[in-house]
């Protein structure tokens, strides 16, 4: 621990090194992310592993697993060279330089945040891209934590420690539905109809449970999902002319037809907190604080401090 303490008997480029094996787990990957040979980066290994007094990974197949030491060192180590970099670049991020953000977000977010926010860019900010997928929120959680993407939106009820959320607004589940195709005599979306109806479940993940239907059975409910969807724009289409019923976040049925029905739905259910998530890392990068502000712009959220 002694040598630690003396920062001047310590080569800093070592922790860039650490720093990029931790992220891509791959002696060649990390080499190529820092533009490094592969023999530089296991001489740089070497001497990390003498610096901390620990193997920091140990070789399963073709992959580096971390060591116990190398996890703890995991996350400081990244949030200490984020602040670094921002101290070197002083001036912060300067939107009128070619930069290129890679995102995820379901198709609803794309369809509530996307027209908005390439107005937006494309009147203040031209010379910055996007670069939008979609994956499941495993997915994107993975990729955020990886460094695959650079900030996925969605609703995230349970994050790692590795990534900070910001609520960018609260939404409301509504039911979609066709009267015309109910069971007659219709009056209304009674409990007893809901629990009754087939249903269309709208899951990446397939026949993967969402949040309304662990809420629903945590109250001892159920409902019949006739119908798994992988993208809820569909959905509506699907509902025209059927007894199906859609229930789904309120401001996704902006633009459905006015033959079909909007109900509140007959049960009582959460709010929807839909959210920005970023690596914990990069928490004061100064590229993504400007993009989270342009976001606030045009979800309407207040400019509120990411959660500790």
């Amino acid at each position: 621990m002694q040598r630690m303490n003396n920062l001047r008997a310590i080569d800093l480029n070592l922790l860039v090194v650490l720093d990029a094996l931790l992220a891509e787990r791959h002696l060649s990957r990390a080499a190529e992310r820092l533009n490094m040979s592969q023999p530089a980066v296991s001489h740089a290994l070497a001497r990390l592993r003498i610096l901390l007094d620990d193997p920091l990974f140990h070789r399963r197949r073709r992959e580096m697993e971390p060591t116990l030491r190398a996890l703890e060192l995991s996350t400081p180590l990244a949030e200490a060279l984020s602040q670094i970099r921002t101290v070197l670049a002083p001036e912060g991020f300067d939107p009128t330089e070619r930069h290129v953000f890679r995102l995820a977000m379901s198709d609803y977010g794309t369809a509530l945040l996307l027209p908005d926010l390439m107005q937006r860019l494309r009147a203040e900010a031209p010379s910055i891209d996007l670069v939008v997928t979609q994956k499941s929120r495993e997915g994107m959680i993975g990729a955020v934590v990886d460094g695959e993407i650079d900030m996925a939106f969605g609703v995230f009820p349970d994050l790692p420690s590795r990534c900070v959320a910001e609520t960018l607004f609260e939404d409301e589940y509504a039911c979609l539905l066709d009267p015309l195709a109910q069971p007659q005599p219709y009056h209304g979306l009674t409990e007893a109809r809901y629990r009754a109806a087939p249903h269309i479940l709208t899951a990446v993940h397939g026949e993967a449970a969402t949040e309304l239907d662990l809420h629903l059975r945590s109250h001892h409910k159920h409902r019949h999902v006739a119908l798994v969807l992988p993208h809820w724009n569909v959905a509506p289409h699907v509902v025209r002319g059927t007894d199906l019923i859609l229930t789904v976040a309120r401001r996704c049925l902006d633009t459905v037809g006015p033959d079909l029905m909007i109900a509140a739905p007959p049960i009582a259910l959460p709010a929807i907190p839909f959210a920005a998530i970023s690596a914990r890392r990069r928490r004061t990068d100064p590229a993504l604080r400007w993009l989270i502000g342009q976001v606030r712009q045009v979800s309407g959220a207040r400019p509120e401090p990411r959660s500790e």
